[in-house]
């Protein structure tokens, strides 16, 4: 009985500690069965045996699919309230010019689309309002139809403009031989139009002259904004050119905006 009892094996006791395998033989073991999966791998996520890390990382940040990713621009929209409001206050102080050294390291697309989106329903909103007061100024009795038509204008026109502008930009710096990023210029461009939006309710008051000059201080602003801070891209007498005529570009927008919702 004692015999018998002496000979079970000592690794299979409760609490009894493994032998140690010599190096030799774990590489021989792993060696046995290459298609083990290992856990974790490397991106984070599951993959599939054969396949290196580099295949399941998905697309290079230099590859043009990233663009149809929505996981490609989720850390442009992960920004603080403070940061988005300092930004918003430089917006309006054009002379400073330092608004692109800001964004350098981390440029948001939140604010942009807030801005934009913001400013659509505004000009449709304030324009009809605009619309309605001057025609009451005129002839109290007139009847007055809520103008629905300004919806589709407005977002045409600001969402339009917020991309196909610094998408030109961008390509039209390429060509020219400079530095430039996408996503700083179409952060740029749309913090350019934070400014229209006290301009649009100061825009309701009925006066004609009045409205005029708050276009055209909108107008200077917003375009100085990005004149200046676009000078840091510009190093030749062909750049300075462009800058220029990103300014005109810009208070084009501005009149426009004037002309059409609150004539």
């Amino acid at each position: 009985m004692d015999n018998a009892y002496g000979s079970l094996p000592s690794s299979h006791l409760l609490g009894s500690v493994p032998a140690v395998i010599p190096q030799s033989e774990k590489s021989e073991t792993r060696g046995a069965n290459p298609t083990i999966q290992n856990f974790p791998p490397g991106n984070g996520g599951y993959q599939a045996p054969g396949s290196s890390n580099a295949e399941s990382n998905g697309p290079t940040a230099t590859s043009w699919a990233g663009v149809f990713s929505i996981s490609s621009y989720s850390p442009y929209f992960n920004v603080d309230t403070d940061v988005v409001v300092d930004r918003l206050m430089g917006s309006v102080y054009p002379l400073r010019g330092d608004f692109i050294s800001k964004i350098d390291a981390n440029p948001d697309l939140y604010a942009p689309v807030w801005v934009s989106t913001t400013l659509v329903f505004m000009l449709a909103a304030m324009g009809n309002c605009a619309a309605y007061l001057m025609a009451r100024r005129k002839d109290p009795s007139s009847t007055w139809n809520f103008d629905v038509s300004y919806f589709n204008w407005a977002a045409g026109v600001v969402y339009g403009y917020a991309v196909a502008a610094p998408v030109a930009a961008y390509f039209l710096l390429q060509y020219l031989g400079s530095g430039g990023s996408l996503v700083r210029l179409c952060c740029l461009w749309g913090y350019s139009l934070f400014v229209f939006l006290p301009a649009s309710l100061l825009m309701m008051v009925p006066l004609s002259l009045f409205r005029w000059l708050i276009a055209l201080v909108a107008g200077s602003v917003s375009a100085g904004f990005v004149s200046f801070n676009l000078k840091a891209y510009a190093e030749g007498n062909e750049l300075m050119v462009w800058v220029v005529s990103a300014f005109l570009l810009h208070f084009c927008f501005a009149v426009f905006l004037k002309v059409y919702f609150f004539a």
